[in-house]
């Protein structure tokens, strides 16, 4: 089957964005008032729950049950994630972030390839703007065919929502695109939605297990900077292009020899 579209995943994925949103909660908590602050261990840890409410309701679980007694729990929650997003916003314009290695290129020569663009991820729409905006330039998301983010799909991966409506809006089988994931819960919803996936390990998911990827890759790589091969199909360092993914789609995609 012909590949068709590439679907990138956002936090960890395009940038090491994940230490930026911790910064970010812990200023949202102590503007509040609160003794909260994660540490990367904390955080490492939250991560496994997708969505940036959840993990802070998961914390007040397991960490501040006083406050779940609140009439206003969800909409406090709310409060917190949004002053968290604007601090997020804030942090990303004086320049905290750049792109990992290899994801403007790949961006670019996929555009040139002619493979149509998407974005599937549980961040908010904002949070994606304001990475954009502070790397590749605010036009950058018109290079996308769609994004799918928060809004669109506000169930969480490891739920396949999110895969689910990009493909609805891109009018493809799962099979017909390659997804681009950095966590376990990525692979989970990429390929619940049928959609092939590339790993390449982030900071935070260092470990997980990725069983069901393709291949597993420290990152996109570039010619000087070649990425390093952690499992599956790639066997020796490169740096991703439109070919490989194509070859690494044909052979996630081809039916089974039969005898």
């Amino acid at each position: 089957m012909t590949l068709k579209a590439l679907i990138f995943d956002v936090d960890g994925t395009l940038a090491e964005t994940e230490e930026v949103h911790r910064k970010a909660f812990n200023k949202a908590f102590a503007e509040e008032g609160l003794d909260w602050a994660w540490s990367r261990e904390r955080y490492r840890e939250l991560l496994a729950v997708s969505g940036g409410k959840e993990r802070i309701l998961q914390f007040i679980k397991d960490e501040a049950s006083e406050h779940l007694g609140r009439e206003d729990l969800q909409a406090w929650i709310a409060d917190l994630h949004k002053a968290k997003t604007r601090f997020y916003t804030e942090m990303m314009a004086s320049g905290e972030i750049s792109l990992r290695p290899g994801v403007e290129r790949l961006i670019r020569e996929s555009r040139d390839a002619g493979l149509r663009m998407a974005i599937a991820t549980t961040t908010s729409s904002a949070n994606i703007v304001a990475l954009f905006k502070a790397t590749l330039g605010h036009d950058a998301m018109d290079w996308f065919d769609t994004i799918g983010a928060a809004e669109q799909a506000p169930v969480k991966k490891p739920d396949p929502s999110v895969y689910l409506w990009v493909l609805k809006e891109l009018g493809l089988s799962g099979e017909e695109c390659i997804a681009i994931e950095d966590t376990r819960n990525g692979v989970l919803a990429a390929t619940s939605a049928d959609v092939p996936v590339v790993v390449t390990q982030s900071f935070y998911s260092a470990g997980e297990d990725f069983s069901g990827a393709v291949t597993v890759l420290s990152d996109l790589g570039e010619p000087d900077q070649p990425y390093t091969p952690l499992d599956g199909t790639a066997t020796e360092p490169g740096w991703v292009t439109p070919k490989s993914l194509a070859m690494w789609h044909e052979g996630a995609t081809s039916a089974p020899a039969t005898s």
